[in-house]
């Protein structure tokens, strides 16, 4: 699909692409010139973040739920809108593995996530043309919890300056509810989901449209990303309760 610009037609990913990287230079050159060299990266990378993940939730919910009104299919074939998702989240995901690759190099974990997403996203979208319904229901269930994340991720990256006591609240504010949010989606809601998914396209309703070494492939990444983020929130979840402990314990020995 493309975006007609007066008479000239524009392809959707390359927009896109150049879209979020625009972002990023004005958040690293203008938005967070003030802030330490060393997290200012970080930074831009959340503001493209939440460029993407809360209109994604929007534009993906629309692009699945208009398509599929009479019977929902994990590998129905993709409509336009669906393909048009899909080209905005690989825009994001070059861009931000771009920023890894320039800043980051050695993040080897985040590198790797975002170059098994783009497998995902971009077989989906152009060798198979199918599977956008699944493929776009776990990126809702991935990115509804993006805006409070980069929240509290902006907040975690400012909290030990001493000039930041904002940050340091927000952050305390913040990570109990987010913790809470993103449990719930991410071990909950998402494995019960991809669940789904993989019964599905077990039982072989794929069949002819998507081989069964791609969805396998499609299970593996999202299998091991969903896993990833439970431990990931698992640890977030033991290092909150020692500190409220460590806190308390220091709180009786002043009284």
């Amino acid at each position: 699909m493309s975006i007609n610009i007066g008479e000239t037609s524009v392809p959707d990913l390359p927009l896109f692409f150049t879209m979020f990287l625009i972002i990023y230079l004005i958040a690293y050159l203008i938005v967070f010139r003030n802030w330490k060299p060393q997290i200012r990266p970080e930074a831009s990378s959340c503001l493209i973040s939440i460029f993407h993940g809360t209109p994604a939730v929007f534009l993906a919910s629309r692009a699945v739920f208009s398509s599929s009104l009479t019977r929902f299919s994990f590998s129905s074939a993709n409509t336009a809108s669906q393909n048009t998702v899909l080209d905005f989240s690989v825009a994001y995901f070059l861009t931000d593995l771009l920023h890894y690759i320039v800043f980051y190099p050695s993040d080897v974990l985040f590198i790797g996530h975002h170059l098994a997403t783009l497998f995902v996203f971009l077989t989906c979208r152009f060798l198979v043309s199918h599977g956008a319904c699944a493929i776009l229901g776990l990126l809702i269930l991935a990115e509804v919890t993006s805006a409070c994340q980069n929240a509290w991720t902006l907040a975690a990256a400012r909290k030990s300056d001493p000039e930041s006591r904002l940050a340091v609240k927000v952050y305390d504010l913040l990570s109990p509810p987010f913790y809470a949010f993103y449990s719930v989606v991410r071990g909950v809601l998402g494995p019960l989901f991809f669940g789904k998914m993989v019964a599905s396209y077990a039982r072989g309703e794929a069949n002819g449209v998507i081989p069964n070494w791609l969805w396998v492939s499609w299970a593996v990444v999202v299998g091991t990303a969903i896993t990833v983020s439970i431990l990931w929130i698992w640890n977030l979840w033991i290092e909150l309760f020692r500190e409220r402990k460590a806190k308390l314990g220091h709180d009786k020995k002043v009284r």
